[in-house]
Parts: C-alpha cells; structure tokens; sequence
C-alpha cells in the first residue's frame, strides 16, 4: 500500500484563489493577468513557507494556459495539467534551487539555454528558488539577460533576503512582498483540512499548531500531518499536542502564575522542581510562561481580548485567563514579563539553566529586593489589592481609645485663658452652645439652653458658629459679665456631661470592615465633593449648599440636609449614584448612599470636629469650677471693633437668634445654679445680638493666637450691658454686624435658622 502524500503536498493551492492569507500579492496577480500587462521578470519574497514558490507555479500556469495569460488557468490544457497538483511538469518551465547552482557558470549556462524557444508553450519560464544564494558573479552574468530578455522569456525570483542580491536585478522586476499567515486565518485553515482528513482535532490543540507552524503554511501542515499520524481513535487531544510538540502544560503554567499571584514561594519552586524532574527544557517553560505572561498583559488592559481574538487561546483557556489577570496589579504583571524576558536571555548558552530558573522565580516573588521603579510599582500594587472595601489596608492600625481626645481637647484652652482668670469658669457655657449638630440630635440640641436659668444671649443656638466649630470647649471671651459668670455652672449640669458621652460614641463609632469613623469620613468628605465636580456639576452643587456628613458604618452613608425640598432635589436627579462613584474613587468605599432631613446639616461646613472626651476623662477638669463664682478681679473683655466698612441693605432682617431670647429661658433655674443668679434680672431683655459677637470674637482670637496666652484689655461692659434696653437702635445694627462677622472672619453664611420655641 502506497503511502500518501504530505499534507502541504495534497493541498498545494492550484490558483491563487486558494492561497491564503496573501490577498495583498495575489489580486494584483490577478488583475495584470487580467488586463494582459504582464512584466518579463518578478521577484517574490517573503518568509519560508508562505507560498511564494507556489505563487510562481501559479503564474507560470496561468501565463503558459491555452486560453490565457488569464487570472484563473483553466486546468484543462496541457500546460495546466503537466503544472497542476501532482502533474509530471512542464518542459519549458524550468525551477532551479540558487543554493546549488549560484555560482557564475550555472548563470553562463542559463544564459546560453535561455535563448532557444519554448518546445510547446507560449513562454519559457524559469523560477530561481532562494534567490539570494546567487553570487555576485551570477547576478553580473544574468544582468543582460534580465535586462533585455527575448519576447519568450520570463524570469520568476523567489528569495526569503530580498536585500542580498544586487541593486541593478531587483530595479528590473516587479517586487511582491509575501508574509506570514495570520494565526486566526491558519486555524480555521486546519480545522477544514482536519474535516477532509476526517480526524477530529481539540480547539486547545489548534493554537498548539499554529504556534509550532509560526504563521508559515507549509511548517503548520507539517506539524498537523504529524500529529495526525500519531493521532488514536479519540483524534489530536491537547495532551497529544502538547507531549510532541515539548510545551509546557497549562497546568503547570497555571500553578506557577497562581504562586506567584499569592506569593506563595513554596509552590512556585515546587514547579520548578516537577519541570526538572519531568524531563522538561527550562529554556522552553520559561519561554512559555513569558508568553502566558504576554497574554495576563494584555487580558488586564483588554478584558475580553480572548473574545476579540487579540490573543488566540481557546474559550475556557481564556476564561482562566480573565481570573488570572484580576489577581495582579497591572505594574505586577509588567515587572514579572520584564524579569522573565531578561532571565531568558541569560539562559542561552547557560551551563545551569536551573539556577537561572530558580533565580528568576525568586526576583518575581520578591519586589521589595527592586528598588527601582519598577519594584516599588509592584509593591504598590499589592498593597492596593490587599486593602479593604473602604480603603483602608488590612491590617489597620487600632483606634485610639476614648480617653486620648481629652488632653487634646484642654491643651488649646488652658494658654488662651485671661491670667486673672481660668478658663475653667467659662469654659461649660461654649462647650452647650458649640456643639457639633452631627454629633447631638436635632431635639436634643436647645436643651442646655432652655435649663438655664437666665435669659443671657450666649447660651442661645447660633447654627452658623455650629456649622465648623470645634467641639472642644473654649474660653469665653468676657468672663467679668455677670451673667456670663452665673450661667456657666448651669450649663455645667447633668445635661452637658452627658452631651459629651454621646458624642464621643458617636466620633469613634467606626465602620466594621474598613476602619473609618464618622470623624474620618468628614475629613475626606471635601475630596469626595470635588469628585463628584467632575461627574455631575449639580450633584457638587447640592452637597456644598445643602449636605453634610451626619452617619457612616461599614455599608451606609447617611447625608443630612437642611430642608426636605433640598433632599427630594438630590434624590430626583440621581445624584445618589454620582456620590457613590465618588466615594469609591476616592476613599475606596462602595457605600449605599440614604438621606434624610436634619436642619443641622452643615452646607459650608469647616473642617471635621474632634472626637468628644468621655465624662471619664473630663472628670480633671471638673475642680476648676469653684472659681467660676468669683469675678472679684475681671479681666476686661477686648475692645469692641467698629463696624465693617461695607454697608449693610437696610431691608436685610436680623436672625431670628439675634432678636429672640431663647424660648424657656428664666423659668425655672437648675437645681445646681447658684443663688446669686437672679442677680442680672434686669439684662433679661438685653439684645443677644452684642454677646454673640464677643462670644465669636473671642473665639477668633483665640484661634489666631494659636495657643499663645492672649490678654485683651478693652473697656468693661457690665455697665453698658446693664442699661441695654429693648428699644435700643443698636439691636438691629449689632445683630446684622454678628451676621456679617461670621461671613467675614469664619466664611460662614446662613442658609435657614431655627427658633427652638
């Protein structure tokens, strides 16, 4: 029994409509075979294997055809016969192989034969194969020829080095470039051969083959014709093709790359010692992980490069592949790709190709032994992928404990306290009134203010210096007002030390899988705004006008607004969904974002108040107290400062808080307050307007002074403050100079006010 042909034998193109994967080379063929402009001399060139020495048979069949030169030869004449597929030749086609007949006497005796006319076609035709092997010599005794052939004559260079032969032949011919054959194109090629063959062949061992082959037609069919003779019942399996052909299997790709994505140096050595122990080329594995390698490249810039075809993998393979990918940081993958690629070229020639195995393996574990640019972008990969959903690394450091704020709290109010006085006295009246709205309930707030037992103007709410004021307690800035002095030990009751309780729970209450408290998420809240600029500009505009931070845990972020038209507003136009973005870009946190409506949401809110101290630890400052009822020695308040240049529109209404003396003030006095408090009776109707604004003054310059002890001497106004009168002119204009004093020294600017009656 006679034994078949190679495959690239059986199924040699016989026109060029069968030659694959160089369309840019045969139309143009065939449309000068068409238009019967056709040249005396062509040079192919290209990779081997690619189909030049085919084409040239092709060209010679379709000039020599009886009914031609014609595009497609009619394969029924006698000239198409003797060149067709398996036919015995043609007598005035001549092919010669240059690689043993380039010498300058093969070229004389060309030339002499060249002359005589064709026996039975119309031209004769010679085909120099591997062109390039001609000498120099050769070229110069051909160059007449080439030059000025005789009508019958035609010459046909096929060469896989255009550049060696000489200038003066190659100006003579028509040049067509050849290349290799997509693999896309060759696999569906060999799944129609393996369909006429009828063996069945695995999609995961096509890839194999068109590998193997290279892109060159005639190396694949070689490759698939091996395979298909080894091939058993079940036909060419992966495993087949993967033991013939010496390439790693993915298993073991698959086992090292996930070593390496967990760090794991154990496994990734465990391969290196199985591809030793296994018979296996370490040259040839660590070719193959760099190609797998190549491929999580470019699958985590391009996640469905499987699907495209932008790399050639079968369909599972490429599922891997995604999974693969998402485990490793883009600067990982490079920097791996980098190590393997170098370590490769250190390997030829190696007399330990394990060592350099073994070595590279351990420069991909261990980024922190690159100090250059490449390592530390590594590291900071896996540090982004090990942090948690909010952002925060893994291992997070511990909260403080509750107590650590105390100290915090009392060091910026002791140096700004008058010398005369402590700061002591003065200290629980603020501490009501500056309260965060985030951290006490909107119906708990008035309640330090309705147990006093005067009306004095300070304990009054003032959103605006509640909006970004420091939790922390602060001195009052005219501490020999009577009032002032008698109020303090009664906002200095039950109902403050448990203010300071709830809110400290409330500042350290942290989210459960990423470490953020309320008060950190305040502090990044004004990048978290900016991003959301760049998305939506009314989303940025609704959070700066109308929303503020009023909860956070491990899921939710809650925003408070200050009017429910303002809430239904963000909600209408999905500005919930932007927010979100935002604050996964920003702080890592894909949070649920919920409203509600709190009329203590700050629209132009400071920067984040401190954590509250615990009753526990504000126990030390409770001793200063006793000497809030002696003001024998006043220090004097600062001078008041003139009113601001800028005018004021007279039709512009005081606040609410400026003209109206709390609702409940003077009722009933707390059981703590001294007896000497009805005292200042007669300032029950003093304007709150003037005490607000030394209150805020005061606080001004303390802040400005930074710690440093500040003593202002100004005039006393007890006096003054005892003759206020109802009817006074000065009430208007002192509740609008409060008003424009905190637009101007805190940048404040009230949006809506609430009367607490």
């Amino acid at each position: 029994m006679e034994s078949p042909l190679a495959l690239y034998r059986r199924y040699r193109p016989e026109t060029f409509s069968e030659v694959i994967g160089q369309d840019h080379v045969t139309a143009p063929l065939r449309a000068a075979l068409a238009n019967n402009r056709v040249n005396h001399a062509y040079l192919f060139s290209g990779p081997r294997g690619c189909g030049k020495t085919t084409s040239a048979r092709i060209l010679a069949r379709a000039l020599n055809c009886e009914q031609g030169p014609i595009a497609d030869p009619c394969g029924e004449c006698d000239s198409c016969r003797d060149l067709a597929r398996g036919g015995p030749g043609s007598i005035d086609v001549i092919e010669i192989d240059a690689a043993s007949h380039g010498g300058v006497d093969d070229a004389r005796d060309l030339r002499e034969k060249a002359f005589f006319a064709p026996v039975r076609s119309r031209y004769k035709i010679y085909i120099i194969d591997e062109a390039h092997m001609v000498s120099p010599q050769g070229f110069n005794a051909l160059l007449k020829l080439v030059e000025e052939p005789p009508p019958h004559l035609r010459f046909i260079f096929a060469t896989t080095e255009p550049d060696k032969g000489i200038g003066t032949i190659r100006s003579r011919t028509h040049h067509y470039p050849f290349r290799l054959i997509p693999p896309r194109l060759l696999s569906s090629y060999l799944s129609e051969l393996c369909e006429k063959e009828g063996v069945a062949i695995e999609p995961a061992a096509i890839p194999l083959v068109v590998r193997a082959g290279g892109g060159s037609a005639r190396d694949t069919l070689s490759v698939l014709d091996q395979l298909l003779g080894g091939a058993g019942p079940e036909g060419v399996t992966h495993a087949l093709a993967t033991g013939l052909l010496g390439y790693t299997p993915d298993s073991l790709l698959d086992e090292v790359v996930d070593a390496f994505a967990a760090g794991d140096g154990a496994s990734v050595f465990g391969v290196v010692d199985k591809v030793i122990e296994t018979g296996q080329d370490p040259r040839r594995f660590t070719e193959d992980l760099l190609r797998r390698l190549r491929d999580l490249v470019i699958v985590a810039a391009v996640p469905d490069a499987p699907a495209t075809g932008l790399i050639d993998v079968s369909e599972d393979a490429g599922e891997r592949l995604v999974a693969q990918a998402a485990r490793f940081g883009a600067a990982d993958l490079t920097r791996a790709a980098d190590l393997v690629a170098a370590g490769l070229t250190e390997m030829r020639g190696a007399t330990a190709p394990r060592l350099l195995l073994e070595l590279i393996c351990a420069r991909v574990l261990l980024p922190a032994a690159d100090h250059g640019t490449d390592g530390l972008a590594a590291r900071l990969d896996r540090l982004e992928r090990r942090m948690s959903v909010t952002g925060t690394p893994a291992p997070a450091a511990a909260q403080p404990a509750p107590a650590r704020p105390a100290p915090a709290a009392a060091t910026p109010t002791a140096p700004a306290a008058p010398v005369a006085q402590p700061a002591a006295p003065a200290a629980p009246a603020p501490a009501a009134t500056h309260r965060s709205p985030d951290e006490v309930p909107a119906q708990d707030r008035p309640a330090p203010a309705a147990a006093a037992p005067e009306p004095v103007p300070t304990p009054a709410p003032t959103p605006a210096p509640a909006q970004g004021w420091p939790t922390t307690p602060e001195p009052d800035p005219n501490p020999p007002a009577e009032p002032m002095g008698q109020q303090a030990p009664a906002t200095g009751g039950p109902a403050r030390d448990q203010a300071p309780a709830a809110t400290s729970g409330a500042a350290e209450s942290t989210a459960p899988g990423g470490g953020l408290s309320l008060v950190e998420v305040r502090r990044l809240w004004p990048d978290i705004v900016d991003a959301t600029k760049l998305r939506r500009r009314v989303t940025w505009i609704h959070l700066t006008q109308n929303a503020q931070v009023v909860a956070v845990d491990e899921r939710t972020l809650t925003l408070g607004f200050a009017n429910s038209g303002a809430r239904d507003s963000f909600d209408g136009n999905g500005s919930a969904e932007i927010v979100r973005q935002a604050a996964i870009d920003v702080v890592g946190a894909d949070w649920r974002i919920e409203t509600i409506v709190d009329p203590g949401a700050s629209p132009d809110a400071g920067p984040p108040a401190a954590p509250r101290p615990s009753p526990g630890d504000a126990a030390p400052a409770a001793p200063a107290q006793p000497a809030a009822p002696a003001p024998a020695a006043p220090v004097e308040p600062p001078p008041t400062p003139a009113a601001p240049a800028t005018p004021v529109a007279a039709d512009e209404p005081p606040p609410p808080w400026a003209v109206e003396p709390p609702a409940g003030l003077g009722d009933e006095p707390e059981p703590g307050a001294p007896a000497a408090a009805p005292a200042p009776a007669q300032v029950q109707v003093a304007p709150a307007g003037r005490a607000s604004i030394d209150a805020a003054r005061g606080a001004i310059l303390q802040t400005r002074a930074a710690g440093a002890p500040v003593v202002e001497e100004g005039p006393d106004l007890s006096a003054a403050d005892a003759d206020a009168h109802p009817d006074d002119e000065v009430v208007e204009h002192d509740s609008v100079a409060d008003a424009e004093l905190l637009a101007r020294e805190l940048g404040a600017r009230v949006i809506e006010e609430i009367n607490h009656t």
